[in-house]
């Protein structure tokens, strides 16, 4: 490839790799037009796309400083580098910020679906409970009655067979809904954990390492 085409590419390298990172600017200066770092869901909205969006600018760095590269390759720390070191040290030091709020996002989006999950099986076992007690499986069976579920012509017991069948009707779908809005928190915690924080200690690291390269 002759030294014109190589320009050329790294041009086309610096040009793509800035829009990259202007692009993850402007998703950023939607929220940090409407700055309200006291409220926890601002927090946590703020950093969920700095952290989400910071991959893209990951890229666009390396491509500026790929195209610089190819352009001056035994040049030594030009101003485009330096930009690339600087914004790279500005996102790592970003990235270490949404570290600890990501954390007690986690911690509080935990206890918030503990506590739902703990009102949820209080109820269910207040519902068993009801299975025992006399005036509840009478209303029941009153109920039933009226609606033509249970035959006139039933016997006492087979009513309240019929009543406690009900009621383990209602119970199994309960605590299959509990099941499921157990796995839903496992499943949002975990991918919170791993593909938030976890996110953000890698892009610290990858951006640390860009800025190292861009300066060396």
């Amino acid at each position: 490839m002759s030294t014109a085409s190589f320009g050329r590419l790294g041009h086309l390298l610096r040009w793509l790799g800035l829009t990259l990172v202007v692009l993850l600017a402007l998703q950023l200066l939607v929220l940090l037009g409407s700055w309200n770092w006291g409220e926890e869901g601002y927090r946590q909205l703020l950093m969920d796309r700095l952290v989400t969006q910071s991959p893209m600018a990951l890229v666009g760095l390396l491509l500026m400083l790929f195209g610089s590269r190819l352009d001056h390759p035994a040049a030594g720390r030009t101003p485009l580098r330096w930009l690339v070191a600087v914004l790279s040290i500005l996102l790592a030091l970003a990235m270490l910020v949404a570290v600890p709020v990501s954390i007690s996002g986690d911690r509080a989006l935990s206890d918030q679906a503990d506590q739902q999950l703990e009102a949820r099986k209080a109820q269910l076992a207040a519902a068993r409970s009801q299975m025992e007690n006399p005036q509840v499986i009478e209303q029941l069976i009153a109920q039933a009655e009226q609606a033509g579920q249970i035959p006139a012509t039933a016997t006492a017991e087979q009513k309240q067979q019929a009543a406690k069948a009900f009621m383990e009707r209602q119970l199994k779908q309960a605590d299959d809904q509990l099941q499921q809005q157990q796995r839903a928190r496992d499943l949002t915690v975990n991918q919170r954990r791993y593909g938030g924080t976890g996110t953000a200690v890698v892009l610290a690291i990858g951006f640390v390492l860009v800025a190292l390269v861009a300066l060396l």
